[in-house]
């Protein structure tokens, strides 16, 4: 029966050794298309809004920012003004793997890293001109510091608001020879007023999305056909 048993023991890993070498994705998704550049890609202007460089953005601490450079490929960080002085910091990180062992650091973990306390946590859905984006609001405290938090984590052309999600997106491209690129894009303000503040970043994001040509529109706010 030992005998019987380490083969088919042996019969198993080989079997998933095969699986495994059949599956494994080759394909970058990132090779198939225009090349990301974050710098030009977001723009320093739209709408009723504009970069202001007199407030330099430095939303993680050094040693999330090394965490971060391992992580992602480029990471970009801007503070918009409107015409009402109203603020809105904006931070991405984009990879070109988002295989496994690249999963994007989402601000539900870096914030508590930093000292921040989460003290709300839900999905929402955001409405653009031509589709909805699935992202995820957040009301971070540090001190008096009461900070929303609306954010979203593109695979490919997907939009995953969990990690069950973002595995089940990977798998699925997986399936398909394909490693998927991805991004982390999140807005924030300064707001002890929760609904305002996330009411303001939708604003800002449906006008964000609309200075976007339809082309590279997907592969920030997920796919129109979702």
């Amino acid at each position: 029966m030992r005998r019987v048993s380490a083969f088919i023991a042996l019969g198993l890993m080989v079997m998933a050794a095969f699986a495994a070498s059949v599956w494994r994705p080759t394909q970058h998704l990132a090779d198939s298309r225009q090349k990301v550049n974050l710098e030009s890609l977001f723009p320093k202007s739209f709408g009723e809004w504009a970069v202001d460089d007199r407030m330099p953005v430095q939303l993680i601490s050094p040693d999330q920012a090394a965490v971060l450079n391992k992580i992602y490929n480029q990471t970009l960080s801007r503070t918009y003004l409107n015409r009402q002085g109203e603020r809105i910091m904006l931070s991405v990180a984009y990879g070109g793997d988002q295989s496994d062992g690249t999963r994007a650091h989402r601000p539900e973990v870096c914030y508590p890293a930093q000292g921040f306390q989460i003290i709300a946590n839900a999905k929402t859905v955001v409405p653009l001109a031509d589709r909805t984006v699935d992202a995820r609001v957040l009301m971070s405290r540090l001190g008096g510091r009461l900070e929303p938090i609306t954010y979203w984590v593109t695979v490919g052309n997907d939009i995953a608001t969990s990690g069950t999600e973002q595995k089940f997106a990977q798998l699925g491209y997986g399936l398909r020879g394909i490693i998927p690129d991805g991004m982390l894009v999140r807005v924030s303000s300064i707001n002890p007023d929760m609904a305002s503040g996330h009411r303001l970043q939708a604003r800002f994001i449906a006008e964000l999305a609309a200075a976007f040509p339809p082309e590279a529109r997907s592969q920030v706010f997920g796919s129109a056909s979702r």
